[in-house]
């Protein structure tokens, strides 16, 4: 009999700061961090461990012992965050879902609960397992007693036993966990321990003298300042001691029938799955054919935890969630199966009578650039769509697609699509050329709700309450095994492919009025829609690669990783595993002593993070070369090894793929490969761009860049007269800052002076504060808030517009771009000073983010269109933040220039001067 003892609360916290950096939210804006992470650890655990008895056991309000004999006890832990207090009750709904009791008991801690229990199960003859991450329950294992710590940043679950403890503990008994904790104490939970004994000595110390009152009673064999603290602190020690003390004779029953393990609840776990959006959990528990089915709910939309139906987006109610429920099988539609000549050509001529469509395609894979396609599906009224098959023979099939020639290059036609820029460049690798106006369901709602989820399915249950097929019923699970959609009967894809474009034209009905309601729809079809065709044809185009260039690099690189290897090695006085953080903590920290208060994780290793060792850098010149190391090791495995394998067999080229809907501030970002993370600032990260070529010897690679653009559109939101002033007479904005913040001439500002005023002015955009400018500065935080509160003397408009934006987003929920592209703010009225003030952060940087994110967008549809209109040869072939990287012939590279510099310069109409710097050579590098 296996019995396993859930820590209820360090669970919770545990998966909620697990998504911190990334965190979930559902449409209705709750945050489902914690929720999904607790489930997922849940079902892993029922899974894996199969097994038969099982409880969640929760602290209460109520003050236990500790608090009482020692006030100070968890006096000083912040208040739970609200996300997190939000997401308990679901939890708890959650539990009792899953048939799981939940065990409290007033005047106690989960801890002592579970310590209780788990002694009562073991002379039953039960295995149990304390499933925590807490340090703490270590002084409970026995032979049939364990910690089970679950999976956590990608690596799997730990099992604690006898000898596993007594090995991380450095001790001879298991009970002396108890003393090492009341030596070192414990920071979260305010019990003091010894001033001055941290994990080593106190490990140090019993391995000496075997508890805490053995180490008080020999106190004069100690030395210094360690004898005097233990002398001075030992009662202290011994309340330490008492307080990390685990009561193991709770008045609590062992009730094994209680605990046995049943099956999940689908009356309970459906509608909660539906609410909190938990689709793929949901296919977890009660497999492929789960609906999200609100069964709870009539006509009046879901519920949340408060009865009330909650609304898609967080200003006023943008849009009600409809009832869910709707699927192929109770919804009427007729969806035909297009496979003669003569049902494709009453289409065609139904095609042609009609002012909007909607397309999909269906095909072999994912990379648009070197797929093959399966089928075409269209739909033009609701409830009706039909499905061609296409063969796979791929003469045959371009006969086929060009049947529908005529209608997908018809530019009277509205093309509707989810994601339309896939099918757009999958239909031009068989000779069609997509026109018309264009309406993205996918890019319409990133505009509507840019931080949630923008798939199909995802859209079609919170926006029409309607479940489509999902494409894993037809090729199988993500994996080795699963097939693509020429493997499956083109009839069962039919009624897939069909719905898929009938969903997709019900969203645009839904989407089309919402986009207004945000005031995005201009946003919508003249930035973000005419965006689709630009990007075709800059993936499809592609760029050339060096490959003996970077086959060259990548020995070089390697030569030097082994050199710093040796000099690492040399310098730690010991050969060590230089990638492993455990090993690296132990030569850093251990055995050369860098920093005596060196921070650990949760499992008991030192941090090596690249934050921690660019504070060490200065200290130590070990530490820059493992800095370097990895820096070089991260440059040859992202890039230098990695583009060539990107060549795309078919063209010879590398061709990114760009997302227009992930970045909520409303910049692109690409993947295979991920431009925008490309080195810059070192040397050997900007020879990655040196691989980047012009397509031969008769074309140049010409780079456009926007010179100090977040500054100057800060000038232009805020209007502050100083700043505007600076950059009309064309000065260095650095120089002036450091100017006005130091009251010097422009002649008089030195080298560093201009540095530190450089530093202010990115920081302001990014809310940094006194605090952090000190930090990267280097200088005393005093001088740090001098700085900044100079700078907001002499630039009294930035002020006001860092006040001014925080106080809309307060009132509003959003801030908003020079073109109204919204950036959503949850946490602006949060109570929570460190959540708030994140938010604040983005309010005032989202704006000026946003802004530069539009004035690129247009540049590129303006530059494009004038390249077409003029029958160019040359080719836009790159974007990278502010930056645009073009492939032109040399004939054509003074038109080119022209049109580049117009077009970046005036595409939104601003009052501040807008700089571009245009550079030219046979690489990147040199364009650069």
């Amino acid at each position: 009999m296996k019995l396993f003892l859930l820590d209820g609360m360090a669970l919770i916290y545990r998966a909620h700061f697990a998504l911190s950096k990334a965190p979930r939210f559902t449409s209705t804006g709750l945050n489902t961090s914690a929720i999904m992470g607790f489930t997922n650890t849940l079902l892993e655990v029922l899974k894996k461990e199969s097994p038969t008895h099982m409880a969640v056991v929760f602290d209460t309000d109520a003050p236990t012992e500790r608090h009482t004999s020692f006030e100070a006890y968890k006096a000083h832990r912040e208040a739970m965050p609200e996300d997190l207090a939000t997401a308990i009750p679901y939890i708890y709904r959650l539990i009792e879902g899953f048939n799981i009791p939940v065990i409290v008991k007033d005047g106690y801690e989960a801890d002592d609960i579970i310590g209780t229990l788990a002694k009562k199960a073991e002379q039953e003859g039960f295995d149990v397992f304390c499933m925590t991450p807490d340090k703490d329950f270590a002084q409970l294992v026995s032979e049939r007693i364990k910690i089970y710590k679950p999976a956590r940043m990608g690596n799997g679950h730990e099992v604690l036993g006898v000898k596993e403890v007594l090995e991380k503990w450095e001790i001879a008994r298991v009970d002396q966990v108890i003393d090492i904790l009341g030596l070192w104490g414990d920071a979260v939970d305010n019990i003091p321990g010894i001033p001055g004994i941290g994990e080593k000595t106190a490990k140090k110390l019993i391995q000496d003298f075997g508890s805490v009152e053995e180490i008080i009673t020999n106190a004069d064999k100690l030395k210094g300042k360690l004898r005097e603290n233990v002398e001075i602190y030992a009662k202290q020690g011994l309340i330490s001691k008492k307080l990390a003390t685990i009561i193991l004779d709770v008045p609590v029953e062992f009730d094994q029938e209680s605990l046995t393990i049943q099956d999940p609840s689908k009356e309970l776990l459906e509608p909660l799955f539906a609410e909190l959006e938990f689709r793929t959990i949901g296919k977890r528990v009660f497999g492929e054919e789960f609906n999200v089915v609100d069964s709870k709910t009539s006509g009046g939309g879901q519920m949340d935890l408060f009865g009330s139906a909650p609304s898609i987006v967080t200003e006023e109610a943008i849009y009600t969630a409809p009832t869910l429920g709707k699927h192929i099988e109770n919804t009427d539609h007729t969806y035909t199966y297009a496979d003669t000549e003569q049902k494709q050509t009453e289409l065609i001529a139904m095609l042609e009578r009609q002012k909007v469509i909607c397309f999909d395609t269906e095909t072999t894979g994912t990379d648009a650039n070197n797929c093959e396609l399966v089928g075409l599906s269209f739909s033009f009224e609701k409830g009706s769509a039909w499905y061609i098959p296409a063969p796979a023979d791929q003469s045959a099939c371009m006969q086929l697609v060009t049947k529908f020639q005529s209608i997908f290059e018809n530019e009277n036609i509205l093309k509707i699509g989810q994601n339309l820029k896939f099918d757009i460049l999958v239909l031009s690798w068989y000779g069609i050329n997509v026109k018309g106006v264009l309406f993205d369901t996918m890019l319409a709602h990133y505009l509507i709700d840019p931080e949630t989820r923008h798939g199909m399915d995802v859209l079609a249950e919170n926006y029409l309450g309607y479940t489509p097929v999902s494409i894993t019923t037809l090729i199988g699970p993500k994996g080795k095994k699963q097939l693509n959609m020429r493997d499956i009967d083109p009839q069962v894809v039919s009624d897939y492919a069909a719905e898929d474009a009938d969903i997709t034209l019900q969203l645009k009905e839904v989407f089309d009025p919402l986009l207004q309601k945000v005031e995005a729809d201009k946003l919508a079809n003249e930035v973000e829609f005419p965006l689709v065709y630009v990007l075709v044809d800059m993936e499809k185009e592609g760029v050339r690669i060096d490959v003996e260039a970077l086959k060259e690099f990548s020995i070089s690189i390697q030569n030097e990783v082994l050199v710093l290897e040796e000099r690492i090695y040399e310098k730690a006085g010991v050969p060590f595993n230089i990638a492993s953080p455990k090993q690296l903590g132990e030569v850093l920290f251990d055995k050369l002593q860098l920093d005596p208060k060196a921070k650990k994780t949760k499992t008991g290793q030192y941090q090596t993070g690249e934050d921690v060792l660019l504070t060490l850098a200065s200290k130590s010149d070990i530490v820059q070369d493992i800095l370097d190391y990895r820096q070089l090791q991260k440059l040859r495995s992202t890039y230098v090894d990695a583009l060539p394998q990107l060549i795309n067999p078919k063209t010879g080229r590398v061709h990114t793929s760009y997302n227009q809907a992930v970045a909520a501030t409303g910049r692109l970002s690409s993947n295979n490969p991920n431009l925008q993370n490309i080195p810059i600032r070192t040397e050997r990260g900007r020879e990655v761009r040196k691989a980047f070529i012009a397509r031969d010897e008769n074309h140049v690679i010409l780079s456009a860049d926007y010179s100090q653009i977040e500054l100057r559109l800060i000038a232009e939101i805020s209007k502050d007269v100083n700043m505007l002033d600076a950059f009309a007479k064309g000065l260095d904005i650095h120089t002036a800052t450091a100017a006005k913040v130091y009251g010097v001439t422009l002649e008089e500002v030195s080298a560093n002076q201009r540095r530190n005023a450089k530093a202010v002015n990115f920081g302001i955009i990014y809310g940094q504060s006194a605090f952090g400018l000190s930090q990267s500065l280097g200088i005393p935080r005093r001088e740090a808030a001098d700085m900044i509160e100079q700078y907001f003397i002499q630039y009294p408009g930035i002020k006001d517009y860092m006040n001014n934006t925080i106080t809309f987003a307060k009132e509003h929920g959003y801030v908003e771009t020079l073109l109204k592209r919204r950036r959503y703010l949850r946490d602006i009225n949060s109570a929570n000073a460190t959540i708030r003030g994140f938010a604040e952060r983005n309010a005032i940087n989202a704006p000026i983010q946003g802004s530069a994110a539009d004035l690129i967008k247009i540049a590129m549809i303006n530059i494009h269109d004038d390249i077409v209109k003029a029958g160019l040869k040359g080719k836009m072939t790159m974007q990278v933040h502010d930056e645009l990287v073009f492939d032109v012939p040399k004939e054509e590279v003074k038109v080119f220039k022209e049109i580049i510099a117009s077009r970046m310069k005036e595409a939104i109409k601003m009052e501040v001067p807008i700089v571009v710097e245009i550079g030219e050579g046979r690489n990147w590098l040199e364009a650069h």
